[in-house]
This record gives structure tokens, C-alpha cells and sequence, in this order.
């Protein structure tokens, strides 16, 4: 069976948008950055072996902010600047109550089926506690993404190991280090 990296998306593979201390999605195509290392990082993991795929909340597009066509159009600009193996989005806001809303690992399970993979020696990269519990939840390590600022809001606790960067976070997990 294979293993996975599974990767949140604003604030691992692209700049979050911070405004009062919380993060949000880039509004439009144009705003979408990649950090410094981010390709490089993504290819050392799939160059190794792993899947990686982006897991995603993109709640803006239940609450009416955001078109789906847009969060669309990001993924396909990731699908062909990262080279990912594929991205998986709840569109979800948290009153919908869901099974792939983050904190709840239903994104990563349905993953693991569709790809067969092992989640006992797969992890999960993201920023945000959402990341972190749905990780833990379906069985992954877990690596915390330090944001340059702390979140207003929950922060992220039980994590296998903590990284600045993506670059640093695969560096890790190539290492097997923790």
C-alpha cells in the first residue's frame, strides 16, 4: 500500500490571506502565492515515493463568498505549477455538519480508499488545528506549520512535529525523523 502526504492548502501550499489575525483564502487566481520551496518540496516527497494530495475547506463557497468556479480554477493553477496527485475539497461550512470538514477526516479516509493508501505511515501538513485533529483522526502523523503569526483562534495542539515551511515539513518527513 501506498503512502501519502496530505496537505492543506492556504497557508501550506500557498500564502493564507491574513486580515485581523486569521487566515483566509486568496479571494481571486492572481492573489494565489507559493511559498519559497513549495515545488521543490512537493516533488522531493512524490520523487520519493508518496501521493500527495491537497485536502481542503473551502467554506466560502457555502457561505456565498467565493464561486465554485474560482476555488476551481486555483486547483487547476496548483494541479499545474505543483504537479499534485490530486486535491480534495469540502465545500462545506461547519453548521452543514459534514463528514469531510476538517476537523473530521473524512477527506483523508476517502483518500486512503480511493488510493489505497496506508495512513499509519502517512501524514498530514497543515497550519490550522483543523489540519491537525483531522489528521490524528484518521490515523496520520502530523506536522504543524508554524504561521508567521498566531492564529486568533484555537491553536493547534497534539502534533507529531512542528516546521516553518513546507520545504522544512518534507524535509522531515524524507528524513523520517520524528
Amino acid at each position: 500500500m501506498p503512502f501519502a502526504v496530505f496537505l492543506d492548502r492556504d497557508g501550506v501550499i500557498n500564502r493564507a490571506v491574513i486580515r485581523d489575525k486569521k487566515p483566509y483564502p486568496p479571494s481571486k487566481l492572481e492573489d494565489v502565492v507559493f511559498p519559497l520551496g513549495a515545488f521543490e518540496a512537493i516533488q522531493a516527497l512524490r520523487t520519493s515515493g508518496y501521493l500527495v494530495i491537497v485536502i481542503t475547506n473551502q467554506p466560502d463557497v457555502a457561505k456565498g463568498i467565493q464561486s465554485k468556479d474560482v476555488v476551481e480554477a486555483i486547483h487547476d493553477f496548483i494541479q499545474q505549477q505543483l504537479h499534485v496527485d490530486d486535491i480534495k475539497v469540502c465545500y462545506h461550512d461547519d453548521e452543514d455538519d459534514c463528514y469531510c470538514r476538517k476537523p473530521k477526516p473524512g477527506m483523508i479516509i476517502d483518500a486512503a480508499q480511493e488510493y489505497a493508501i496506508d495512513l499509519a505511515g502517512s501524514y498530514m501538513v497543515g497550519d490550522r488545528w483543523r489540519d491537525i485533529e483531522a489528521g490524528r483522526a484518521a490515523g496520520c502523523k502530523t506536522i504543524l506549520i508554524q504561521p508567521e503569526i498566531n492564529y486568533n483562534e484555537r491553536q493547534a495542539q497534539g502534533m507529531n512535529a512542528v516546521a516553518n515551511s513546507l520545504y522544512e515539513a518534507a524535509a522531515l518527513i524524507l528524513k523520517s525523523n520524528f
